[in-house]
């Protein structure tokens, strides 16, 4: 039955309708747009600047906790989702949104569907929120609810999805080679959920094919959901090859200062699920927004947002320069007596060279560019791989990565050590591994950098 409104919100509604359709034609002219000028303006235009107060060029922070309301009306309307509503910014945010939208524009560019963007407080909690209502039981029962994913994952990914969604009553079935769609195949049955990998993965360079696996999840009737943190859009867009949902810490590639630490998620309008009501099918990070992000309470401040809108309207740039720099660091690393082996999917001898340049490719340019993050094994023990850790000089021991400063890890005892040896031996996760992510200084001097520090073992 439809709800009989009071006059005033009638009124309230009318507006929002006015407003809204407005906003929807200009986004779709926004979509039009390239992909460098989505990235600098994103939704943000002069009527709205204007229209927001003061005219500034730039998005404004809106630090408020909440929104007032100029009546009973149009706060009944409010919280009863009837209009658009700022309401209190553990839900929603004007900056936020501007995020929110500009992130959804990059990752639908070139895709003809439609998508929706919600960001959140970490990257963690963006993966934790778009899979928990995927695992919900319909009914009561011993049904035994499962999911498929890449073994090849950040350390926290695996510790939540080996750990914390099996005392929720899910089993996660880990693929070994994800390389191989016979090795997705065999793992899904009729309880599978979801299928989920990291393209490419951090720190082993794990690749997929996205389009076989999303054609895959869609026979059975369920999503894929793909981590996408390391590409960016600027180098790839899952949903353009078929997957359902893209999470991203923005923490790492996209915030490439280093100033804050927030989650992203994409999602295309009518994804694929035999288990999600339909409401929710039909566009699920504003679904989730409105009601599980709403309930658990995971946002993204204001200043955060802030902060990553500006990082994302030079993310080509910096990808591509980011990208030249790890080639030529890579080239010296695979020459070098005391390295290894070295896992970078530039390098035209990688196992995943050839699907990884399908993939991962420049925006709106279309060469093969992989990124800033790559690893190599140290020819020698774990102590002679610490001792080699230890000596850097410029490159920062950290367990970041995306930064504009070069940064290095030991994932077996930092990223990766929560998932135990069983589980990094799974994941391949030697304990001479070094994960390097080059940031934006001079090639030269990363690799003289590296250089001293490798003729200390």
């Amino acid at each position: 039955m439809e709800q009989k409104l009071s006059p005033g919100i009638q009124r309230y509604v009318e507006k929002a309708n006015e407003l809204g359709a407005r906003r929807a034609a200009f986004r779709a002219g926004i979509r039009k747009l390239k992909f460098d000028t989505i990235a600098v303006h994103g939704t943000y235009g002069v009527e709205e600047a204007f229209a927001s107060g003061q005219g500034g060029v730039i998005e404004p922070i809106f630090p408020s906790t909440s929104q007032a309301y100029r009546d009973s009306d149009e706060m009944e309307a409010g919280l009863g989702y009837l209009i658009p509503t700022w309401c209190y910014s553990r839900i929603h945010n004007p900056t936020v949104f501007y995020l929110e939208e500009t992130l959804a524009l990059l990752e639908s560019y070139g895709c003809e569907d439609d998508a929706s963007g919600l960001c959140t407080s970490s990257g963690m909690s963006a993966i934790k929120l778009v899979v928990e209502p995927l695992l919900a039981k319909k009914r009561e029962g011993h049904e035994e609810i499962n999911f498929v994913s890449a073994a090849q994952v950040y350390g926290g990914t695996f510790q939540l999805f080996n750990v914390r969604m099996r005392e929720r009553g899910a089993k996660v079935r880990f693929v070994a080679e994800p390389w191989d769609i016979e090795a997705w195949r065999a793992q899904v049955d009729e309880n599978t959920r979801f299928l989920y990998g990291e393209m490419p993965s951090n720190p082993q360079q794990g690749c997929f094919d996205v389009a076989a696996v999303a054609q895959l999840a869609h026979n059975d009737g369920i999503p894929l959901i793909v981590d996408a943190t390391v590409a960016t859009p600027a180098l790839m867009r899952p949903l353009e090859h078929g997957a359902d949902v893209v999470v991203h810490s923005l923490t790492k590639t996209v915030g490439a200062g280093g100033f804050s630490i927030g989650g992203g998620i994409v999602a295309r309008h009518a994804i694929t699920s035999r288990h999600l009501p339909e409401e929710a099918k039909a566009d699920y990070a504003t679904w989730l927004k409105l009601w599980p992000f709403r309930d658990a309470g995971p946002c993204m401040s204001a200043n955060s947002a802030f902060l990553f809108l500006n990082e994302l309207r030079t993310l080509r740039l910096k990808i591509e320069k980011f990208s030249a720099n790890t080639m030529a660091v890579a080239r010296f690393l695979e020459q070098h007596p005391k390295v290894e082996c070295v896992d970078y999917l530039g390098l035209a001898h990688h196992r995943q060279h050839e699907l990884a340049s399908r993939y991962l490719r420049l925006v709106d340019d279309g060469t093969p560019t992989f990124g800033h993050l790559m690893s190599f094994d140290i020819k020698g023990s774990p102590a002679d791989t610490r001792r080699f850790f230890d000596a850097l000089q410029r490159i920062y021991r950290a367990t970041d990565l995306g930064r504009i400063k070069s940064v290095a890890t030991l994932p077996a005892i930092s990223t990766h050590s929560q998932q135990g040896e069983e589980g990094r031996k799974l994941a391949g996760i030697p304990p001479t591994m070094v994960r390097l992510c080059v940031g934006g200084e001079h090639p030269d001097d990363v690799i003289a950098d590296l250089e001293q520090a490798l003729r200390q073992i």
